[in-house]
């Protein structure tokens, strides 16, 4: 069997589909990649081949995102919380029993709660632009957090175009130098199913649920104090909402995480997948399977 194919399969957790991606030796250490807003396991298309060689990887899509079932948000009670739920799910059912987790964004709050209920699973952490730090968090937020100060209507409405073709695309393209090197179809598939009916509502209902994150930094800090995983951060240095200051912040409680940065914005790996592909691989270091 070609171990480098990337499979694409759904399974079920609790009457939800939850579609992933799976890569790599099934023998082999496994690494999790857990994206975020408002993207999907589509923006690891070109790390997974990078790291499928040596690693079993699995890239999953949130409740809400890419090619899972985004239930409708009367129905299905978008928190964080809740999207972890789905992910610890999946890693029931594929009975991971030791895993390195790459984050993101959103995938970042999600793997933070998935490695402090399962400690004695994780074996390192990769943060790509993956914040867990006040100090990370630019003034992009302040509308948002007008919004959990007070979650009116008309606080809720203002944020709607944060979800519009514009402000997707300005995603992709905020800090980077050579716009030629992101792919439309990136921006374009995530803002097509931005567009399925009703999924800004529950865009709107996660940004609102963002705040509890916030709030549960220090338990994500005490986490890594009590067990400190081998922690690598690669980071773009222009994401215009999380700064490099949250980056560096992880030394203060994980004093051996390695950090680098990049010359680009948010989505790093849309511009600089082989230079963070290379950093991941020489951080994992990995062991011939027993």
């Amino acid at each position: 069997m070609n171990t480098q194919i990337v499979h694409h399969r759904t399974t079920d957790i609790d009457g939800i589909k939850i579609f992933y991606r799976e890569s790599g030796p099934r023998d082999a250490p496994v690494i999790l990649l857990l994206h975020g807003f408002p993207t999907s396991s589509h923006m690891y298309r070109n790390l997974i081949p990078l790291l499928n060689k040596e690693f079993h990887v699995i890239a999953p899509d949130l409740v809400g995102f890419g090619f899972s079932d985004a239930p409708h948000h009367g129905s299905f009670e978008y928190t964080f919380d809740n999207l972890t739920k789905y992910v610890q799910g999946l890693v029931d059912q594929l009975g991971l029993k030791k895993f390195a987790i790459q984050v993101f964004d959103y995938g970042a709050p999600v793997g933070w709660r998935l490695a402090a209920a399962n400690p004695e699973k994780i074996t390192a952490i990769i943060s790509q632009n993956g914040n867990a730090y006040v100090d990370g968090l630019s003034d992009g937020w302040n509308p948002i957090k007008k919004y959990w100060k007070e979650p009116s209507k008309e606080n809720r409405d203002n944020l709607r175009s944060m979800t519009t073709p514009e402000a997707t695309r300005w995603q992709y393209l905020e800090g980077v130098s050579d716009p030629s090197l992101v792919a439309p179809e990136s921006y374009m598939l995530d803002q097509f199913l931005l567009d399925r009916p009703d999924n800004v509502e529950l865009q709107l209902d996660l940004f609102k649920d963002y705040s509890k994150n916030v709030a549960m930094y220090p338990t994500f800090h005490e986490y890594f104090r009590k067990y400190q995983p081998p922690f690598l951060a690669v980071w773009g240095d222009k994401d215009p909402f999380f700064i490099p200051a949250g980056a560096r912040a992880f030394k203060n409680d994980l004093p051996n995480a390695v950090i680098k940065f990049f010359d680009t914005g948010h989505f790093a790996l849309e511009t600089h997948v082989q230079e963070i592909g290379a950093e991941i691989l020489a951080f994992l270091k990995p062991e011939p399977s027993k």
